[in-house]
Order: structure tokens, then C-alpha cells, then sequence
């Protein structure tokens, strides 16, 4: 207990506030079958209050969605909106504006209020637009979950909060 105390501490230190800013997502959603289930995942993303506009690519089950300048992009929304539609995330792809963001495998930063955790990644720099995977639960399939699960020590990728601060893990 005591050594995850410390852990908490080292990361509470080591997490880092960026200029950042989400300018758009590829949302891939399963179990669309047809126009009108493509339809009704839209409509209902189409309610979130970030979001400018939305192009679906019905051939390949994707949602390109656009978001608003300035505001708070809520990725745990997006993926509520899928399950309430009656479908599921199977890959949410951001595309953050990075300002000379220097990142490595457990590095963290804080955005709008979140913690954003990047895992399996090599050391560079994040200039311009970058896409980043989110690679939580509800944003890709069991199994891939299964096996990043499976290649962490950190506890905040299975219950998705450090500190009473919702963390999301990313990869590029």
C-alpha cells in the first residue's frame, strides 16, 4: 500500500499541463448492419454540444467527427452516445494539436480537466495535428483491452481514475 502511495505521488509530480487541443475524431462503431442503424448512431451524436459536424463513411462503419474550437471534448460522452444508440466503439482515433509535446511510454499530461496516459509509445516530440487511439474500455474490443491489460502495472487503466481524476490511455 505504501509503495503505491509513493507511485500516486511520482505521478501526481510528473504529470505535465499541455496546450493542447482535440480538433477532430475517426470513430469506428460496431454492429452497424445498415443506413438506418448508421442513422440513428448520428443522430445521436449529433446531440453532444462539442461537436460541429459529423461525415459518416457507411462502407466502412466510421464517423468522422469534427469538433468545435475551444471547446471541452468529453470522450466518455461519445462512447455513451454509441452504447445508447445500441451499438459499441470499436475505435476512437483523436486527432490532438500538439505544441511541442515531448512524450514516452508513460508519460502524462492533463487536458480540460482529464489525464491523458500514453502507453506503448516511443520517445519523440508531438507537433501539429497528431492522431492518438484511445485504448480504454468502451473505446476498442474486449480483447484488444484484454491484452493492454495485460501489459500495464498501472492501475488506472483498469479503473480509469488516479487520484478521483478520470485518466484516459492513448496510443499512436
Amino acid at each position: 500500500m505504501k509503495s503505491f502511495k509513493i507511485l500516486l505521488a511520482v505521478l501526481a509530480i510528473s504529470i505535465t499541463s499541455v496546450q493542447a487541443q482535440f480538433v477532430k475524431a475517426d470513430l469506428q462503431v460496431s454492429g452497424l448492419t445498415c443506413s438506418m442503424c448508421s442513422k440513428a448512431t448520428e443522430k445521436s451524436l449529433r446531440t453532444l454540444t462539442f461537436i460541429s459536424d459529423i461525415k459518416p463513411d457507411l462502407n466502412r462503419n466510421l464517423f468522422v467527427l469534427t469538433f468545435k474550437k475551444d471547446a471541452d471534448v468529453n470522450l466518455d460522452a461519445i462512447s455513451k452516445k454509441v452504447l445508447d444508440a445500441g451499438f459499441s466503439v470499436n475505435k476512437l482515433t483523436a486527432s490532438f494539436n500538439f505544441d511541442n509535446l515531448k512524450i514516452d511510454n508513460n508519460f502524462h499530461f492533463n487536458y480540460a480537466g482529464n489525464t491523458y496516459h500514453f502507453l506503448n509509445v516511443k520517445a519523440e516530440t508531438l507537433n501539429g495535428v497528431t492522431p492518438v487511439t484511445v485504448i480504454d474500455k468502451n473505446f476498442i474490443p474486449a480483447s484488444a483491452y484484454k491484452k493492454y491489460a495485460a501489459q500495464t502495472t498501472f492501475p488506472c487503466y483498469k479503473s480509469g481514475m488516479m487520484g478521483g481524476q478520470k485518466v484516459y490511455h492513448l496510443t499512436i
